[in-house]
């Protein structure tokens, strides 16, 4: 996705910003392939828990009120819980950098608290180049990522999970 900038002297376009989209939902079909990652993906449920501390995101009020909500979802420890993070980076290193870059990622909250946020677990599914921040027009850039997102809420997808030998929704 391009926006259009200017034209310059050679009567080019010149891109006011640029995206990459990566779609996740084929990051976390690996992820379910692998027997080892499939288990891991299952952590949080098969857990050993301590009821007095705070040991991981399952363990908090807003993941016992969301499972409250949608009992249908929370019957499935499969089912994915993601959080959306997205920040500014400096690719070049240099402070008076005209040029800017946004990354889009999505943290796996199933995971166990000590993988969650390594590399090979977060799923970058956005970048945003260009001589200026998306700004309020980050929405435009955001919407491929929240109709994948609400596809998997309501449909869901097929998946080879390794673990149990099955395809599942």
């Amino acid at each position: 996705m391009q926006t259009c900038l200017g034209i310059d002297e050679n009567q080019r376009r010149i891109p006011a910003l640029v995206m990459c989209y990566l779609n996740p939902i084929d990051r976390l079909r690996r992820l379910f392939a692998n027997p080892r990652e499939a288990k891991l993906m299952r952590w949080w449920y098969e857990r050993a828990k301590d009821d007095e501390n705070l040991a991981h995101p399952a363990d908090g009020t807003q993941w016992k009120k969301f499972d409250e909500m949608y009992p249908e979802f929370a019957k499935d420890p499969r089912n994915v819980r993601f959080a959306l993070g997205t920040d500014e980076m400096n690719s070049f290193g240099d402070r008076s950098s005209t040029h800017s870059t946004w990354a889009v990622i999505l943290t796996i909250y199933n995971l166990p608290t000590w993988l969650c946020q390594k590399r090979k677990y977060l799923l970058l599914c956005i970048m945003i180049q260009g001589p200026k921040q998306p700004g309020f027009d980050v929405d435009v850039f955001l919407e491929p990522l929240m109709k994948a997102m609400a596809k998997l809420w309501e449909e869901g997808f097929k998946i080879w999970t390794s673990l149990q030998r099955k395809s599942s929704l």
